[in-house]
């Protein structure tokens, strides 16, 4: 509920401060008094445009502060989240206007862009000015009271979980279809570029495998020449190595024992030899295994060609580069595969959801079509109530494809005189009518609805007597669970207020000043009075006031 209100340098306004009670708070005074600037000073703390034109003194800024007592609600709890505020069960909303132009917007002190004042305001107070036909001809609301009056709100919230989950799965179709589209495009060149990678079947190492291999038969005349003319040296010849070095050994042996530092020398000899031998053995099977292979050599050096080539179309440094391509491309194309199941395990989730959101919004649907006729009624009756007897609103229901609020598309019409042509909202009720049409609407759900402070500008627009009066009861019923704020020239009204607060003028020193006061029973009596007969009531209108607030 709004708390405080306070106003300084605003208008016609120096510096004035409203306490506010809860329930029924009506505002009275003459025409001019300003109490039209309260309601746009107010408007301003809820976040609408500045203007500097609206600076009392143009030396000085101007303040407004609105404060609130709040009550933790799941939006107001996710502001403060969204927005890193701590909770506190009074929030004050404050608008500086400069010289200059300019504006700034607090909550609780700490600047906020205005956009998000009048995210916060908008779930405290619900402002309903003159002409002001937004809200009433916003098809969300008008759902909102269908909903509410149909008791499925609860329902409508088990709904909305289901067909968010079924639009997130659609979005994920969507997002795996355009994926699985871009795939398909690329599939065919992937599998050519793979099939390349397959048929090369490369090897790791492979690059280093061929290389020596190649190297060995490209030379392998000149190994076969070389190496066997060195085992023939060693074994073979005019003059065999190993033979010679046996020769060796056999003329020292009868000597050994003549000289002490032969017998090491002649171990070494012998060693020797037979190290030349085994030499000589290798060499041979070396010469005898290494053989020209013109057909081997064309294959390897067709078979690095074709790798080279490979290497140079993907980009790549060097052969071994090949095996991860491959993996990446087998990998990619089995991927898509595995994107096409789970676009069918999507699309049949997709389905699942789909049909128990119908079930949902098919039983919203039932609700919502039998309530109907009895709002309408009911709406009808109301509204006769307070003077407006030939007035009538029709609902119209159409069904479209699942949407966020079910599969029904709501759009209250309205016939101000029995004219049998229903139009919307906006295009033939006067502010006045549309004031009262609120009135009546909000009345009806309010018990189930969580409604901010409700505020009325003028919402007796061209009504009287017992027109007013049933106003004035609506208003009251209604202000047992809501805190409701209006401004009224009906004495009917007026009667029925929890709080009475007057606004006036005062003049001094030739300038104009708006003031406001809370009316003890006393001057209400007398307020009342006037309301009802002019500035000077007789003693009728003074009897007919006590009357009016006995009631």
């Amino acid at each position: 509920m709004l708390t405080r209100l306070y106003i300084k340098n605003f208008a016609i306004i120096q510096e004035l401060e409203i306490q506010f009670k809860n329930g029924l708070v009506i505002i009275t005074g003459e025409t001019g008094a300003g109490k039209s600037i309260l309601m746009g000073a107010l408007g301003l703390a809820l976040g609408e445009r500045a203007d500097a034109s609206q600076i009392k003194d143009k030396d000085l800024k101007s303040i407004i502060e609105a404060e609130f007592a709040i009550k933790s609600n799941k939006e107001l709890k996710e502001f403060y989240q969204q927005n890193d505020l701590d909770w506190e069960e009074n929030v004050v909303i404050r608008r500086e206007l400069m010289t200059n132009g300019k504006s700034r917007a607090f909550i609780n002190d700490t600047p906020f862009p205005l956009s998000q004042i009048q995210e916060l305001t908008s779930m405290l107070v619900d402002l309903h000015q003159q002409f002001d036909t937004l809200e009433l001809s916003n098809k969300h609301f008008q759902r909102l009271i269908l909903d509410a009056r149909s008791n499925c709100l609860d329902e409508l919230a088990s709904y909305q979980k289901v067909y968010h989950r079924y639009k997130d799965i659609e979005k994920e179709i969507i997002s795996l279809q355009e994926n699985l589209k871009r795939a398909a495009q690329e599939k065919e060149y992937k599998e050519f570029l793979l099939a390349e990678l397959d048929d090369l079947n490369w090897q790791e190492n492979e690059e280093n495998t061929i290389a020596e291999e190649l190297n060995l038969l490209t030379h392998a005349e000149q190994i076969k020449q070389s190496v066997g003319t060195a085992a023939y040296i060693l074994n073979e010849g005019e003059k065999p190595l190993v033979a010679e070095i046996k020769s060796i050994i056999s003329t020292l042996q009868p000597i050994v024992k003549y000289h002490s530092g032969l017998e090491e020398l002649l171990s070494r000899l012998m060693s020797t030899q037979v190290e030349l031998k085994d030499l000589g053995s290798e060499l041979s099977a070396i010469a005898d295994r290494v053989s020209t292979d013109e057909k081997r050599l064309d294959q390897l050096n067709a078979r690095q060609s074709f790798a080279q080539r490979l290497v140079k179309k993907h980009g790549l440094q060097s052969a071994n580069e090949l095996l991860p391509l491959q993996q990446s491309l087998s990998n990619s194309l089995s991927s898509f595969q595995v994107d096409q199941s789970n676009l069918e395990k999507l699309q049949n989730q997709l389905a699942d959801h789909e049909k128990e959101a119908m079930v949902i919004a098919n039983k919203l649907h039932q609700k919502r079509s039998k309530q109907i006729p009895l709002l309408e009624s009911d709406v009808k009756e109301l509204l006769s109530r307070v003077g407006m007897p030939n007035a009538q609103l029709k609902i119209g229901m159409s069904q479209i494809g699942l949407s966020l609020f079910g599969i029904d598309n709501i759009e209250f019409l309205f016939d101000a005189n029995k004219s049998g042509k229903f139009e919307p909202l906006h295009k033939v009720a006067s502010g006045g009518e549309l004031s009262r049409l609120m009135l009546v609407l909000k009345s009806l759900v309010a018990q189930s609805l969580e409604m901010p402070t409700l505020i009325f500008d003028e919402i007796d627009s061209g009504i009287s007597g017992e027109a007013a009066k049933q106003v004035g009861i609506l208003m009251d019923e209604l202000s047992k669970g809501h805190q409701l704020i209006s401004i009224t020239h009906q004495p009917q009204i007026a009667a029925k207020a929890d709080q009475h607060l007057f606004v006036f003028k005062t003049e001094s020193n030739g300038s104009v000043t708006t003031n406001i006061k809370t009316l003890t029973k006393e001057e209400r009596v007398q307020a009342i009075a006037q309301m009802l007969s002019g500035e000077n009531p007789s003693e009728n209108a003074l009897a007919n006031a006590k009357e009016m607030l006995k009631g």
